[in-house]
Order: C-alpha cells, then sequence, then structure tokens
C-alpha cells in the first residue's frame, strides 16, 4: 500500500527524491562517518607514544647531544633558548612539535624531520615540558 504525502511537506521531497540524490545523501552520510573516525582516532593517537627501547635511548641520546650543542648540554640555553620545563610553559605543543620538525626559518634551528618522526618529535616536546630524562650509561634511559 502506497505511502500517502500531504503536498508541500518535508516528506513529499524525500520521497519524490530520485535514486541519484538518495545514493549522493548516502555517499555523504558515509563520508562524514568516515571523517568522524579518522578525527576520533587522530585525538586519540595525539598522545605522542612512548618510543621503547633502544630507539627511546636514542633519541634521549639525540636531545642531550645534537639538541645541547646548541641548547646548552643541560638545556638551560646557549645558542638556542633554554628547552627547560619553565621556559617552555605556556608554549603551543604543536608549535613546539613543528618546530622540532621544520626548524625556525631564518635561525640557525634546523628541522628534524629527517630523523625523527612527528609522533617522536611529539614525544620529545612531552617530556621536555615535563622534564628531560639524562643520558643513562649503558644504552638504557
Amino acid at each position: 500500500m502506497p505511502v500517502k504525502v500531504a503536498p508541500g511537506t518535508r516528506f513529499q521531497n524525500a520521497w519524490q527524491s530520485s535514486s541519484w540524490e538518495r545514493e549522493m545523501d548516502r555517499t555523504l552520510v558515509v563520508h562524514v562517518l568516515v571523517l568522524l573516525a579518522l578525527t576520533g582516532l587522530g585525538v586519540a593517537t595525539a598522545r605522542a607514544a612512548e618510543p621503547e627501547g633502544e630507539r627511546r635511548a636514542e633519541l634521549v641520546r639525540m636531545v642531550r647531544q645534537d639538541c645541547g650543542s646548541c641548547h646548552g648540554m643541560t638545556l638551560k640555553g646557549g645558542l638556542g633558548p633554554a628547552l627547560l620545563p619553565e621556559a617552555l610553559a605556556g608554549k603551543p605543543t604543536d608549535s613546539l612539535v613543528a618546530t622540532v620538525m621544520d626548524g625556525r626559518p631564518g635561525t640557525p634551528m634546523p628541522g628534524w624531520s629527517r630523523f625523527v618522526s612527528e609522533a617522536e618529535a611529539a614525544w620529545i616536546v612531552e617530556r621536555l615540558l615535563s622534564g628531560f630524562p639524562a643520558v643513562q650509561v649503558g644504552g638504557g634511559s
């Protein structure tokens, strides 16, 4: 039995829309759901994952030695500014990660994207904001 729809109602348009329009609506819904899922995944993984084992030790050594060559071996500053929690307080984390990855144009600060992933850069920034670990002798940290 066909459904009777009052003329001029919003339901009339839905029942009279073409199959192409309904398919486009479904496609739009699917795309929106996929984008929401990807956004949720990005938010869920936004917190930097802890590097494991030897890679963590490599990153600690890199920051202490390579970054320390400009920012001071104790990260209290040198050619570059201090990288201590109190010096970085209030600076946006994403901006700090971008600085690690891309450097600072017009300054001696190089980008490190050839050496670290964005997740590793985020881990480094989180550690700098909370007090960076010391290098431990024997490969561990």
